[in-house]
């Protein structure tokens, strides 16, 4: 069964708050279709009151594999097709290494990486038959530059940017392509109720007191607008994923070239060494 509305379906984890909701307002904005997805629904009310016919708001837990199954269906029936995939539901964490529990750990690592890829795994059968659409996986500056304090958050994104760029690369015959986008701080709740802080060992004070303290002044003053990240991400899928990583925010750019030149000068530094280590 098909619903009124022209252009892409787009599937939506996370959709109650930040970039989720952004991205689904300007998807109702340019008259296309949306699945909004919340573990609680009622967040959604008012998305679907903007264009019910074609918004479609479903309740999904990403770390629950038969909710993911049922919002695929759901998605199915309604729209009859899903073209494009946003993978962002998730919340962040700050703490040392040695201040975050292996409890906490893998708690992140269930929505910002596991569920991602489950939710990956149940879209992708369909994309393939139909040899078209967009995986938009919502990475993370940290997904490519670890800060203190962001370790356990930093390495759920790099390990979703190391899966999603091999993705890339299977996905490719099918006419699947994948889209990597790496904002770095938006204005949105991830500071506050989207976020979760370790307890704080002394020995840590050095190294971590300038990021509490920095979190702590920074929340609702960051310097990207999550509105203008998602015309950026919209614009980047109507254009046809022309590139693997979308890098966002007036932030993100300077560390990412230090990253990058930090990576070519240990490379200079030991090539003669990797190519000396041969039978």
């Amino acid at each position: 069964m098909s619903a009124q509305g022209s252009g892409k379906v787009w599937f939506v984890t996370g959709s109650s708050s930040g970039f989720g909701r952004s991205i689904v307002e300007e998807v109702i904005e340019r008259g296309e279709r949306v699945v909004a997805t919340a573990r609680d629904p009622g967040t959604l009310e008012d998305l679907v009151a903007r264009a019910p016919d074609r918004v479609l708001a479903v309740r999904l837990d990403v770390t629950k594999p038969e909710h993911v199954r049922e919002s695929v269906t759901a998605a199915l029936k309604r729209f009859g097709a899903i073209d494009v995939l946003v993978n962002n539901a998730g919340y962040s964490v700050l703490g040392a290494v040695e201040e975050t529990s292996d409890a906490e750990l893998r708690a992140v690592f269930e929505p910002l990486f596991f569920g991602a890829v489950e939710m990956t795994r149940a879209v992708l059968p369909h994309l393939r038959e139909r040899r078209t659409g967009i995986i938009v996986q919502v990475s993370s500056l940290t997904g490519l530059v670890g800060y203190p304090g962001a370790g356990a958050y930093s390495a759920a994104k790099h390990a979703l940017e190391g899966i999603s760029e091999a993705l890339a690369k299977e996905v490719a015959p099918f006419g699947v392509k994948v889209l990597l986008v790496e904002p770095g701080m938006f204005r949105t709740k991830l500071l506050d109720t989207g976020f979760r802080s370790m307890p704080e060992l002394p020995a840590y004070a050095e190294s971590m007191g300038p990021t509490r303290a920095w979190v702590a002044q920074s929340a609702g003053t960051q310097p990207g607008d999550p509105v203008k990240a998602a015309k950026a991400i919209v614009d980047a899928v109507a254009a046809g994923a022309p590139t693997l990583r979308l890098f966002l925010g007036p932030d993100a750019p300077a560390p990412i070239r230090e990253k990058l030149t930090q990576v070519t000068e240990d490379l200079n530094r030991t090539e003669r060494i990797a190519l000396s280590t041969g039978f």
